[in-house]
């Protein structure tokens, strides 16, 4: 029989469900109103450090709010990631210069980093367990509207109002938010098996940002001088970190946990090396403007949503090393068939199709790694859980965007084509989506090995 959700967990459920969206707004938001801000206070030289800043500060503070939320309960860092993000927002929404804006983009990232370590932890402690599954899949439901209607209406309030408005018209959505959701946040109570882990996981949380920092700003370069020290000590430094800041095993996909957060690197990558280049390719193969090149990928985040949805219901039925396996498998079909792409006399609208065929794929395994990775949690160390996961995510991102960024930029200062590009990419996204359906057959339903 299935729990009934009392008022305050639905005041939770939403007030977190509103968190993840206006987050995701501002995420896709900013993206589209960057070119504007760049152009305005001269800030080219910055651009990608005000994408990687907000990443690389969301890695340090996933730890730092996570273990506070052991330790102390999720209310009172989320106050505190909630001052955060506003504060950055009103920062950036302010700023003269470019370096403030990278400073206010900082400041959210870390706010952000925090909201989502802390809706982890609140969700395994706050949501009867039978609901638990379906409320983990309405809060990634909170990036699909943002997905479809944040481009459109950032690019209207830039043109219209002004760049800065897109930082300071969140913040009395965020002030609403935080009203309805601090109350039941504040009302859970820390865990008394909560251990204090120090500050070595602070530590190499920060050295693993820095390190990937390196290698990104490392791949980036074209003279390979530049390139190769870059790279070879910012994976020197980063690569260590992450492994403490990891469960125990997860390079060799370890049964349990470790094979679950395995996999959920692997889905980030094989997404994100498919989703981020298709507009790219719209752009230079196909010739269409802004609009269609966002519309290309809204067609994935619905069926992301779908596909969660699904493996949700089917979370009683069918084991989740089983709906991961699937999930993998659609998701390297919808890669293969959006490969389409980088033939110009193939319709966009059946690239929209194809690459729909991976969103659902990457829905289906998606709710199934977060619900086993937090249910694998030992009281006390959900934060700790949590931080594994959106670590993974983060570190997918990361990679993927590196690496796919280096082979398109070589596409463009070698004889590479771009539709070679393209198919590379591509390439690595099937490759790791490979990768995981092997990761995928040590998740099991129940822990077999506890985090560190």
């Amino acid at each position: 029989m299935t729990a009934a959700m009392t008022a305050s967990d639905r005041r939770l459920a939403v007030g977190l469900f509103a968190l993840i969206t206006i987050a995701a707004f501002e995420a896709t938001a900013v993206i589209t109103a960057l070119p504007t801000i760049t152009d305005e206070l001269g800030g080219d030289a910055l651009y990608g450090a005000t994408v990687a800043a907000n990443l690389l500060a969301n890695i340090v503070v996933i730890v730092a709010a996570a273990d506070a939320a052991d330790r102390h309960g999720p209310g009172r860092p989320f106050i505190v990631c909630a001052a955060l993000f506003i504060v950055g927002l009103g920062v950036a929404g302010a700023a003269h210069g470019m370096l403030v804006v990278v400073v206010g983009r900082v400041l959210q990232g870390a706010g952000v980093g925090g909201f989502a370590a802390i809706a982890y932890v609140a969700v395994r402690r706050g949501i009867p367990a039978e609901r638990q599954p379906v409320t983990y899949a309405w809060m990634s439901a909170g990036w699909v509207l943002p997905s479809l209607l944040a481009p459109a209406l950032a690019g209207w309030v830039t043109e219209s109002i002004g760049w800065r408005w897109v930082f300071l018209g969140i913040i009395p959505l965020v002030l609403l938010a935080g009203l309805v959701v601090a109350p039941p946040l504040l009302a859970l109570a820390p865990s008394p098996a909560a251990i204090p882990r120090g500050h070595g996981r602070l530590a190499d949380a920060a050295r693993a940002a820095s390190g990937l920092a390196a290698v990104l700003v490392g791949l980036a370069q074209a003279r390979l001088v530049v390139l190769l020290p870059l790279v070879v000590v910012g994976t020197a430094v980063s690569v260590p970190a992450l492994r403490r800041l990891f469960p125990a095993g997860v390079t060799r996909a370890r049964r349990g946990l470790p094979a679950v957060v395995a996999c959920r690197l692997c889905a980030t990558m094989a997404f994100l090396g498919v989703d981020s280049f298709l507009p790219l390719a719209a752009d230079r193969l196909h010739g269409v403007g802004p609009i269609a090149q966002g519309m290309l990928i809204i067609g994935a985040a619905l069926t992301w949503t779908a596909g969660q949805a699904t493996s949700a219901r089917l979370h009683s039925r069918v084991a989740p090393g089983r709906l991961v396996r699937i999930g993998f498998v659609v998701l390297a079909t919808g890669a293969v068939a959006a490969s389409i792409v980088v033939n110009p006399d193939i319709p966009l609208i059946v690239v929209f199709f194809a690459w729909s065929i991976g969103g659902f794929g990457m829905g289906l395994l998606f709710n199934p790694t977060t619900v086993t990775a937090m249910s694998s949690a030992e009281p006390g160390e959900e934060g700790l859980v949590g931080s594994q996961m959106n670590m993974a995510d983060s570190l997918g991102f990361a990679v993927m965007g590196g690496l796919g960024g280096a082979v398109v930029a070589l596409a463009d200062r070698t004889a590479l084509t771009l539709q070679t590009a393209i198919v590379v990419n591509i390439g690595m996204a099937v490759a790791a989506a490979g990768l995981g359906f092997v990761a995928a057959r040590n998740v099991v339903a129940q822990p077999l090995v506890r985090a560190r």
